[in-house]
Order: C-alpha cells, then sequence, then structure tokens
C-alpha cells in the first residue's frame, strides 16, 4: 500500500525481494545500495539472523518522473531465505506495492524455490492480496553456473502461469523484454494464461539486477497512475 507524503510531495512504494535462502536476494539489494547515488538514497538496514541478514533501504530514482507531480521513492526489502523465519517473512510483506522472486537456478534449489513460492502465495493470501493481480516479477539468478537449469524447466515449474478470467484480456500480450515470446496467451485447451515478466541474472556481477528492478518498478507506477 504506497503511502502519500504531501510534506516532500513523494509516494512511498515497498518492494519486497522473496525467494529461497542464499539465492540472491541479498546481493540484489547491495548491488543497487553500491550504484544509486549516495545522494538519493537512505541508510542501507541490516538485520542479522542466523545464516542471513534482512536487508531494506529507500532510494529516489531520477529517471522514472513523477505522477500528478509527486516523485516516487522506492522502499526496498529482502525477506530472510529460511522457512523458520516466516513470522519476519510476513511482517515484511505487509503493505506491499511490488514482488521480486528471486529464485536459485541451480538444478537442486529447484524444490527450495517451489517451496518458497508456495509459502509467497500463501502469505500474500493471508493478507488478502492476489499476486496475480499485483506487480510481480520473477528472477532467475546464478544463471552462470553449470549446474543451473535449463530456462523453459524453471519457466514451467515456478511460473506455468495463471487463469485469465477476464474476457477483456484474453487476447495475446507480447511480453516486451523477451521477443517472440507472450505474458498472456491462449492455451491448446482453450484456457487463457498470464505468466509473470521474468528475467534471467547473475547478481554478483550485477547481471540482469536493475532489468528486474525497473521493471518491477514500473509496474508498480502503473498501479499508481
Amino acid at each position: 500500500m504506497s503511502m502519500i507524503n504531501y510534506a516532500s510531495r513523494e509516494i512511498n512504494c515497498k518492494i519486497v525481494y522473496y525467494g529461497p535462502g542464499l539465492g540472491g536476494k541479498t546481493t540484489n539489494l547491495e548491488h543497487v545500495y553500491g550504484k544509486v547515488k549516495p545522494d538519493t538514497r537512505g541508510k542501507l538496514i541490516s538485520l542479522a539472523t542466523e545464516t542471513e541478514r534482512t536487508l531494506f533501504f529507500d532510494f529516489l530514482p531520477v529517471d522514472l518522473g513523477t505522477i500528478r507531480g509527486f516523485k516516487t521513492r522506492f522502499h526496498l526489502y529482502t525477506v530472510p531465505g529460511q522457512v523458520y523465519y516466516n513470522a519476519s517473512r510476513k511482517l515484511i510483506l505487509k503493505g506491499v506495492d511490488g514482488i521480486v522472486f528471486v529464485a536459485d537456478s541451480q538444478v537442486e534449489r529447484m524444490e527450495a524455490n517451489l517451496e518458497a513460492m508456495q509459502n509467497l502465495y500463501d502469505n500474500m493470501a493471508e493478507y488478502g492480496y492476489d499476486l496475480t493481480k499485483m506487480p510481480f516479477v520473477i528472477q532467475y539468478n546464478k544463471r552462470d553456473l553449470p549446474n543451473a537449469a535449463p530456462l523453459a524447466e524453471l519457466q514451467q515449474t515456478l511460473n506455468p502461469g495463471w487463469e485469465v478470467t477476464d474476457p477483456a484480456r484474453m487476447r495475446v500480450t507480447p511480453d516486451q523484454f523477451h521477443p517472440g515470446e507472450n505474458i498472456i496467451e491462449q492455451l491448446p485447451t482453450g484456457e487463457w494464461v498470464e505468466r509473470a515478466t521474468y528475467f534471467e541474472a547473475v547478481a554478483v556481477t550485477g547481471d540482469g539486477v536493475f532489468d528486474t528492478l525497473k521493471a518491477v518498478s514500473k509496474l508498480v507506477l502503473k498501479t499508481l497512475a
């Protein structure tokens, strides 16, 4: 739920990076923090757990323009990757405006990805949020590793799509980031499905990090316009 600060003429939006433990959520945020101009960002806050850190900071991008005269300040959060920190995960999701699911591309992490994705849907549902109707982007991280699963397998497992029930949206919608692919399309069975926008990434080098962030940020801004 975006918050408006009339004094500073800013709209504050919350983007949460979700996913399995050690999948690259923290690496994404650290890369973004290191690249944005110091005078546009707040302090990087780190809350340490036994195996991971929860990070958050806010920044004011200069290249996204204004909405009705208001600038947009994004607050970026990571959640703990371990399931036993689920209470913290749920708390961080409260009031979220956009979600980035950071999947670990390694074959042996597929089950952990699935568990984290189901956990995301469950926690969002508890707040009354419908993930399929929110700004939602998937990032397939660690694409440089030799044991990375094929992209088609990751898509089939983690991004199979959800049913489109609104007749007005039952039309082929190309994926602007992947020529030849569609965000909304009709299956051979006749069912219309929509998939989340996705990006491949190597977060440790920064590849795909800002592509992911820009995509989810623009989806959030569309909901405000």
